[in-house]
């Protein structure tokens, strides 16, 4: 997995990797995550509450899927809330990614697969959902190019943004594990990653301790 990149510290326990998985590797997992889709298929997620349809499609591979509907809100749980069958399992290679660059002991419960068309966005948001916030969250970004915005452990703090491209990792972690972010915009037409376009967003995270 060589990128040629240096890593980025953006605050602590923010860690940013341009360019770490190289365009053989991102071929390589896109093939991955279609087989993943094929047992597990993207749906829409809504918001608790209101029933507001989100403008990403997304599904989950792990032990554990992170879900949210009108009703019950957001969670974690063993089957897909469309299918009924439990998640496939998070591949090798992503396994091996996270023991690489995650520095905890334990392998992630859950992988959360986004699917953001070229029209999708993603509001200022925590990853709070988990029980062990001592374990951080580790995304890996392929196909267009995202304009990534990240702030403080308040809603209200300074944020900043930054594009993220196809095979750029980024890391959630220590003081940073619950930092608000969010996606502003995708850059239609900057990856010929994948052959529709869109960008497909993957977050490992463990959540039991």
């Amino acid at each position: 997995m060589a990128g040629t990149k240096a890593e980025i510290s953006l605050q602590s326990g923010l860690r940013y990797l341009p360019g770490r998985l190289s365009r053989a590797e991102q071929e390589g997992l896109v093939e991955i995550i279609r087989g993943v889709v094929a047992e597990a298929p993207l749906y829409v997620p809504v918001m608790p509450g209101s029933g507001r349809p989100m403008s990403v499609r997304m599904t989950n591979c792990g032990p554990l899927g992170w879900v949210t509907d009108k009703e019950q809100g957001y969670r974690y749980q063993q089957t897909h809330p469309v299918t009924g069958k439990p998640w496939p399992d998070i591949p090798q290679l992503l396994l091996d990614l996270w023991r690489e660059l995650s520095g905890y002991s334990e392998d992630p419960e859950a992988c959360l697969v986004n699917f953001y068309a070229d029209d999708a966005k993603m509001g200022l948001h925590q990853d709070r959902d988990e029980t062990e916030l001592s374990a951080p969250v580790l995304s890996i970004s392929l196909g267009n190019t995202c304009l990534f915005r990240i702030g403080g452990l308040s809603r209200t703090d300074r944020t900043k943004s930054l594009k993220l491209e196809s095979g750029d990792l980024f890391i959630l972690g220590g003081e940073g594990r619950l930092c608000f972010h969010g996606v502003d915009r995708i850059y239609a037409g900057t990856s010929t990653l994948l052959k529709s376009g869109g960008r497909i967003n993957l977050t490992l995270r463990r959540v039991n301790p």
